[in-house]
């Protein structure tokens, strides 16, 4: 067990380490006085511990005992070759690139976007339009929440900026490709995005986070999305990184009226991963649906938070994740809606359904409801199993071998949290993804080997 000091200075010396990077943006009144609270108060606030709710079933030893430095280097050098294996072919997507969470010029693939469409990085923003950074950044998300926020907010480098104007509909996916290639050293990597759709812009975001190798290296990301009136949003987002890496990464909605939000969040790499999601209905007749899988195997960690509040009436979220592990492994789940006291005819729904596939595999599950309204319809359920041996066995007296069977049934238990990913290229890669890694999976827990 790590001593409360010895945490206290490993953040303190990432907060040192990384003051070089940091200052290469350019600073605005507006975002000095951030920093400056930031690093303040991570001195201040309390320390992630097992005593603490959100953190009562994190393993953090692995992380804390790990040396980061941050990462100050852009990749110039890369060329479009060089990520051939990871770009989605015949998407016709526009595609911005990040390498260690630092912008690559070279690696967009669009000159021109249409009118009232920007998508740049953060560093761009800052030095061409500081005043549009200065509207949006931090109304969702509150960057003196925890360490690791106030961390990111302290170091802030570079990242994602997307603004679409009034009534503007991107016309095209947006794919963003994150790279880390963490080789000589153990990387901090902090991205910061920032994503605003005014007033009934509609747009599709494609995230990718993977890496090269057996990478060690600290993902640690904020991004804000702040959805306007009648806006829409579809969000895909998949994580296959290095089996060495750890992987945090806070995503914080802001819904106002008629808007809509859509993710579905795939998880199928990284030694230690932790994703957590906020969203805040701000007015009424917004809808929320997020889908999420994560695949655990031997000796990784993987942990889902979503935080759902209701204050404000007629809204409605709908919310689905699935989990499954093999070897031994551990997965958290903990989803909680609130719904408020004003947050009338509200629908809200929270299901999470768990496969294990060994007996060394650990799911902890917490979904919650809290509702104080009692004009509402709310849902929870949970549910942890093994594979049914009734249609096993169907499978193979019709001729089909067990692990082609097993394969079957856990593509099929996934199959819903990719029914709506319209995007035919991604849902492939993904599935196909998913299937390479069931097939080793299945074969080391099951012990008859695929033919």
């Amino acid at each position: 067990m790590i001593s409360q000091e010895a945490r206290r200075d490993w953040f303190e010396q990432l907060l040192q380490q990384g003051t070089t990077a940091a200052a290469e943006i350019d600073e605005q009144a507006w975002l000095s006085r951030r920093r400056s609270q930031a690093r303040a108060e991570l001195g201040q606030l309390p320390l992630p511990t097992r005593k603490s709710e959100n953190w009562r079933y994190t393993l953090l030893d692995g992380l804390l005992g790990q040396t980061f430095q941050p990462s100050n280097e852009a990749f110039q050098a890369l060329l479009p070759e060089d990520i051939d294996d990871w770009l989605l072919e015949d998407t016709h997507a526009y595609r911005i690139v990040f390498a260690n969470g630092r912008f690559v010029p070279g690696l967009k693939s669009f000159a021109e976007l249409p009118e009232g469409v920007t998508i740049a990085s953060l560093q761009q923003v800052l030095r061409q339009q500081p005043e549009m950074l200065s509207i949006w950044f931090g109304q969702t998300a509150n960057h003196s929440q925890d360490v690791f926020t106030a961390l990111n907010s302290a170091l802030m480098n570079d990242g994602l900026f997307v603004h679409l104007a009034r009534d503007t509909i991107l016309d095209r996916p947006l794919e963003v490709l994150h790279l880390n290639l963490s080789v000589e050293q153990t990387a901090l990597i902090q991205p910061c995005n920032l994503l605003v759709l005014e007033q009934g812009a509609r747009a599709e975001i494609i995230e990718r986070y993977t890496s090269t190798g057996d990478s060690v290296y600290f993902h640690n990301g904020v991004s804000e999305i702040l959805l306007e009136e009648d806006a829409s949003l579809t969000h895909l987002r998949v994580q296959e990184e290095s089996p060495q890496s750890y992987h945090l990464h806070r995503s914080f909605v802001s819904q106002a009226a008629g808007s809509h939000y859509h993710s579905t969040s795939v998880a199928l790499g990284a030694k230690w991963a932790r994703q957590e999601l906020q969203v805040r209905f701000q007015a009424e007749n917004a809808e929320c649906q997020t889908r999420g899988l994560y695949l655990v195997g031997k000796d990784q960690f993987s942990e889902q938070h979503l935080d759902v509040q209701h204050n404000t009436p007629a809204n409605s979220s709908q919310h689905l994740y699935k989990g499954i592990l093999y070897g031994a492994c551990r997965a958290v789940f903990d989803g909680r809606i609130l719904v408020g006291q004003a947050a009338q005819k509200s629908e809200a729904h929270l299901n999470n359904h768990n496969l294990l596939l060994s007996r060394e595999a650990d799911v902890v599950t917490k979904p919650q409801l809290e509702i104080y309204a009692d004009d509402v319809q709310c849902s929870h359920g949970t549910t942890v199993g093994q594979l049914e041996t009734e249609q096993l066995y169907y499978l193979r007296s019709r001729g089909i071998k067990l692990i082609e069977a097993m394969k079957m049934l856990c593509s099929g238990f996934a199959a819903e949290i990719f029914a709506d990913m319209k995007n035919e290229v991604l849902r492939e890669r993904v599935q196909n993804r998913l299937d390479t890694i069931l097939v080793r999976a299945l074969d080391e827990t099951s012990g008859e080997k695929h033919v």
